[in-house]
């Protein structure tokens, strides 16, 4: 039996909160192997899982493949550079299946939350707590990458 994610949307927002954002939101589907950002390109957009799986990954260097970082289910949150200047993915995405998702445009989001200091606030909160759960993630990831590799030297 699997623990809900703390950072879920529902476990985070309130119905309100949640209604608010809910109402940006537009649907999308990406296919098995399909790329929904690369480290480095412009954050615009970002999403909430409804089925399937998405990976993080961050590119490795002289490695062909991008190390993965976790994988995200439903109702996680994929990206939260497009709430932080300069608006740039510090990391890349893949769907691993087949992905519905919710998509909402970050200009229009951060705009709700300039409106209502509340909504921002609890937008606010619920990213940090994401951004917080990958950076301990990745920091992870890349020790049992390296780690290995420094202690055998």
């Amino acid at each position: 039996m699997s623990t809900p994610s703390p950072i879920r949307i529902a476990a985070v927002l309130s119905t309100e909160h949640r209604g608010r954002l809910m109402s940006q939101a537009r649907e999308v589907n990406f296919r098995e192997g399909a790329r929904i950002f690369e480290e480095g390109s412009r954050a615009e957009s970002f999403w909430i899982v409804r089925s399937g799986t998405v990976t993080l990954e961050i590119p490795m260097p002289g490695v062909r493949r991008p190390a993965p970082v976790e994988n995200l289910g439903p109702g996680e949150l994929v990206g939260w550079s497009w709430l932080f200047p300069p608006y740039v993915w510090q990391l890349s995405a893949e769907a691993m299946t087949p992905v519905r998702a919710y998509e909402f445009d970050g200009m229009s989001v951060r705009m709700l939350m300039d409106s209502d200091p509340a909504f921002g606030s609890a937008i606010g909160h619920w990213v940090g707590r994401v951004l917080a759960l990958r950076l301990q993630q990745t920091r992870t990831r890349l020790l049992e990458l390296y780690a290995p590799r420094m202690a055998a030297s």
